[in-house]
């Protein structure tokens, strides 16, 4: 007979689950799926080969497309245009000015099948020279990929954002010059727009500028060629009215500027003026120096040396017959025959 105590004993052992195996984890991939092991070869160059210096890294900043076309070539004609205007990267020279000479070169020259941009890429640098051609040799290898990078860093480089700042100032300041006439002051403010091409300013602006940097006679003019005030006119029709004006280059005579110096009056007149008046002070002279008659010349009176009389000392009659005569005669004639001998 079972008792309580050995039926649960029983039953519990029942319940018990039997322990499974587990198969431990493969760290390791199979070798079929394994990639094959890099196999270095070995550096068999001497120290002479290790040591020579790099033949790479000689690529040039301005990549050019690859040119397909058949037969093309750039004629030495046309390297010889472009070098003709070289750009040399002083601080007077303007950069818009090269570019727009450069395209003027480059639109007159069309090769089948090639694009006019991958010409130009391979152009613009053949007219660098000086501290532009060392700008476009430092510039990292291929980082001009396309004709407009290759403008926008140009002129970037020689036209930073300070020459933009004071070439707008010149504008914004500008004033008609005492000694210059109507044309010469359109064709100097034209000059300053034409430096400066972004400089930002409205045509109203800029005819505004003009009209009130003019004398008052340019301005009157104006005035009477609008047949009124020149500012109630529309900008278009201001500017033809400049533009006609203009055309008269000699529309009023340039006065002769001649500043005069409170200490002297040479030094602060211009040098035509000055040479002007020593001419004239030189023929005034020559004038007054002919005029004048010769000075009379004033005789000479004979001193006798012996006796202080009015004759000479030959004819003195104190040494006539007389010892001092013969030895003065005497004294004359030694002094004669050591300057001989």
């Amino acid at each position: 007979m079972r008792t309580r105590s050995q039926s649960r004993n029983s039953n519990r052992q029942q319940q018990q689950v039997p322990p499974t195996f587990v198969e431990p984890f493969n760290l390791v991939e199979p070798i079929e799926n394994q990639a094959p092991p890099v196999v270095t070869m070995a550096d068999n160059r001497t120290m002479a080969q290790l040591l020579e210096a790099p033949t790479e890294g000689y690529e040039d900043a301005i990549v050019v497309p690859e040119i397909t076309a058949d037969n093309f070539e750039l004629k030495h004609g046309l390297l010889t245009l472009v070098q003709n205007k070289q750009f040399f990267g002083h601080d007077k020279e303007d950069p818009h000015a090269h570019i727009r000479y450069f395209n003027k070169i480059t639109s007159t020259m069309k090769f089948p099948n090639v694009p006019s941009t991958s010409v130009n890429l391979v152009l613009f640098p053949f007219s660098f020279e000086g501290a532009a051609r060392i700008w476009i040799e430092k510039e990292p290898s291929r980082s001009i990929l396309t004709w407009d990078d290759l403008v926008s860093k140009f002129i970037n480089k020689f036209f930073p954002p300070s020459k933009t700042t004071n070439l707008r100032n010149e504008i914004t300041r500008f004033q008609q010059r005492f000694d210059e006439t109507f044309y010469e002051a359109w064709d100097r403010f034209n000059d300053l727009l034409r430096a400066c091409p972004h400089h930002g300013f409205s045509e109203l602006h800029q005819l505004d500028t003009f009209y009130n940097a003019l004398n008052s006679n340019d301005q009157d003019s104006l005035n009477s060629a609008a047949g009124g005030n020149f500012l109630d006119k529309m900008p278009r029709d201001c500017l033809r009215i400049i533009e006609s004006k203009s055309k008269v280059r000699n529309s009023r005579n340039k006065p002769v500027v001649a500043k005069v110096s409170s200490s002297s009056s040479t030094p602060g007149i211009s040098p035509d003026v000055a040479e002007l008046k020593d001419m004239v002070k030189a023929l005034l002279l020559d004038k007054k120096n002919q005029s004048q008659a010769p000075a009379p010349v004033k005789a000479v009176k004979e001193s006798c040396v012996t006796c202080g009389g009015a004759h000479s000392y030959r004819n003195c009659p104190a040494t006539d017959g007389n010892v001092y005569r013969d030895n003065i005669q005497e004294f004359v004639s030694d002094v004669i025959n050591n300057y001989n001998t």
